[in-house]
């Protein structure tokens, strides 16, 4: 049992490791091998699946070269190269690290797969394990963070892994776990996307805090949900006690399923249910997958003549009975057994199941998150996945078969590890808030000084995740009002960071949310005042891919002072100007203002003097760059594009119109201080 909890680790802080890997792949592929976003999505998908595709060949490398051998090979790999992008890169550089990073992060789980037969508790303790450290970290992760504290954390983390991996791993029983294998990508992407989502749950109970329908807010200091510390304990609960029996079994599954679509709604006040019963039904159907492999399968001949160790399983050995090729169950040949050892032969199905599992896993992902660009209908997809995983988990049943019952040994030890786990995501996720700054009291302000950006959901030019960046771009103005664009509070596909936290918490500023796309992606306010409402009014789409909307909020300036902020990211039909789009706002913010100073700032996609531009101007607003102008704002590098606008009510006196220059975002910030009329009052 010593071995088998010594590998259950080692799978474990490999599964951390491999995600860590993907946290930089994903988002390099849109950030980096995406050129800033004229590069095809079409181009992007096939460029991020062809990797995945490439692991289908993994399987028969094991067999000619041997697993153990290759599976040494590719942990080195996967550690250093893991490493490698903790030195901070960026661009090609880091694109291709985190390439080879993956390659062989899916080179170690097929050979780790031909060496494990009851992969669930390392699965779901690596997911979970993954998440916790996720969250402790404010979804700001060590690969990204460099410097002494993200050196000491990654070598350690590789370290470990590295040692548990140079231990000789346990016997195994050939023909086991193919099943749970083949849940690994989808669980992967169910508790990345959803369950075990830290920004997810994060941004699900900001919506409850929000000062209106359909809108988020920052909480206050010590506010912080302990919805996805239920989430983890929920999830190891039920991946790690022995699966249910008779009709109970459907219950994760369905489960499952319920929590997939209450996601898929989109709806900002379903996001907690969705998280728990996801979590809840990822763990079952892990469980039901991993309890024991079918008693009656039919043996396929070997190619070769040998016998296929792949096709013939047998009900599960005596404990300790597969501790040598002697007593290994009657049927299996040497040669499987040998495989996990290192001697080249056939392994296990094992190996395939999980690079096909992998492959689901980026086919899901990129079949998602390309609809934001693409413009089809993606609400099918986590809802597919769902149900396949539930369909894998229940298959035995499904088919008429019957399942060896799981044994108690392999199971019982790992429900303390449950509830330590479930314990250490409370303590990650109540850690005391960032300090928000006081609010400016007394009689209103001579001055307001107001920025707007788009902040490209975090990731620098060169493709780095990096709030500290931003924040001091964004400080460096001393502003009082931010207006942020391309907010990213929680997608799988960039990391799945809260980028508003991070950025709220080092601003020290409180927020208000916006979602445009999804419930995750949209606009936000940050301000110094208070905020005495706010409301979002969805834009059409009118041919653009991704949505839109113009978030309108109230600012309380001191006594009768009021200010109307609308923050926007205005989102053109290919080839054309968002003409449509930029009346709607116009109209929105002059009658949301309704006669109070008014402040309209964002990423607007157009340029002063083209149709969209002149909706604003015909509707009475006056240009508050205007004195600066040409003030160009994108791409960062080499700015040629007037796209970052601030536009006000007449009467307010706009100075010092800046578009300070830095690389954090693929855009420049635009900041100018506003003088309000005498008469603001309201």
């Amino acid at each position: 049992m010593r071995y088998r909890h010594l590998h259950t680790a080692t799978l474990a802080l490999g599964i951390v490791v491999l995600i860590d890997v993907l946290r930089v792949f994903l988002p390099s592929v849109i950030t980096i091998f995406g050129q800033a976003a004229t590069t095809p999505a079409e181009l992007l998908g096939a460029f991020a699946l062809g990797w995945f595709v490439l692991a289908l060949a993994f399987p028969a490398l094991l067999r000619r070269l041997g697993t153990r051998p290759v599976t040494l090979v590719a942990a080195v790999a996967l550690a250093g190269l893991r490493l490698a992008l903790t030195a901070a890169p960026g661009g090609r550089a880091q694109l291709w690290l985190a390439t080879a990073g993956l390659v062989a992060g899916l080179l170690w789980l097929a050979g780790t797969a031909a060496g494990t037969d009851r992969p669930v508790p390392g699965l779901a303790s690596g997911l979970a394990l993954g998440a916790v450290v996720h969250a402790g970290l404010g979804t700001y992760d060590l690969v990204w963070r460099g410097g002494w504290a993200g050196w000491a954390g990654s070598v350690v983390l590789v370290g470990l892994f590295l040692a548990g991996t140079a231990r000789p791993a346990p016997p195994v029983e050939p023909g086991g776990g193919a099943r749970a294998w083949l849940l690994a990508g989808p669980a992967l992407l169910l508790t990345g996307m959803v369950a075990l989502s830290p920004a997810l749950a994060e941004t699900g109970s900001s919506y409850r805090r929000g000062p209106g329908d359909g809108l988020a807010s920052s909480a206050a200091a010590g506010d912080v949900s302990a919805l996805f510390s239920w989430a983890v304990a929920v999830f190891l609960f039920a991946a790690l006690a022995r699966p249910p029996r008779g009709h109970a079994r459907l219950l994760g599954p369905l489960a499952l399923v319920l929590g997939a679509v209450l996601f898929a709604a989109g709806e900002p006040g379903w996001l907690g249910p969705a998280v728990l019963l996801t979590a809840a039904g990822v763990g079952a159907c892990l469980s039901l997958a991993g309890a024991a492999a079918p008693i009656a399968a039919t043996a396929v001949p070997d190619p070769a003549g040998a016998s296929d160790a792949s096709a013939s399983v047998e009900p599960p050995a005596p404990a300790g009975a597969a501790a040598s090729a002697e007593s290994a169950p009657a049927g299996v040949s040497a040669p499987a057994v040998s495989a996990s050892a290192g001697a080249p032969g056939r392994p296990a199905r094992s190996p395939l199941a999980a690079v096909l599992g992998m492959l689901l896993f980026a086919v899901a992902a990129v079949g998602y998150y390309a609809a934001y660009d693409l413009g089809y209908p993606n609400a099918a997809v986590p809802v597919a996945v769902a149900g396949l995983v539930a369909v894998v988990a229940l298959a035995p049943a499904l088919r008429g078969g019957t399942a060896a019952p799981a044994r108690a040994a392999s199971w019982a030890w790992t429900r303390p590890v449950a509830a330590v786990s479930g314990l250490v995501a409370l303590l990650a996720t109540n850690l005391p808030a960032a300090e928000v700054a006081p609010l400016r009291p007394g009689s209103p302000p001579a001055d307001v000084r107001v920025v707007a950006y788009n902040v490209r959901m975090g990731f620098g030019l060169d493709g780095r995740f990096d709030p500290d960046g931003l924040a001091r771009v964004v400080a460096a103005e001393r502003p009082d009002v931010v207006l942020l664009s391309e907010v990213d509070r929680g997608w799988l596909l960039n990391g799945g960071h809260d980028t508003l936290t991070l950025l709220s918490a080092r601003l020290r500023m409180p927020y208000v949310f916006a979602p445009a796309a999804d419930p995750l992606w949209g606009d936000a306010v940050l301000s110094r005042f208070p905020v005495e409402s706010a409301r979002s009014e969805r834009l059409a789409a009118l041919g653009a891919p991704t949505g839109a909307q113009a978030l309108g909020v109230t600012l309380d300036l001191g006594g009768d002072a009021r200010l109307a902020v609308v923050a926007t990211h205005l989102q053109p039909p290919p080839g054309r100007e968002p003409v449509a789009q930029a009346r709607a706002v116009a109209q929105f913010a002059l009658g949301y203002a309704d006669g109070r100073p008014l402040v309209v700032a964002g990423d607007l996609n157009t340029e002063p003097g083209a149709p969209a531009y002149a909706e604003f101007t015909r509707a009475g607003l006056v240009d508050a760059l205007a004195t600066a102008r040409p003030l160009f704002t994108s791409p960062a590098d080499d700015p040629r594009e007037q796209i970052d606008h601030v536009l006000v009510s007449p009467g307010m006196v706009a100075g010092g119109p800046v578009a300070p220059r830095s690389t954090a975002s693929d855009h420049l910030p635009v900041a100018v201080t506003l003088t309000l009329p005498p008469t603001a009052t309201g």
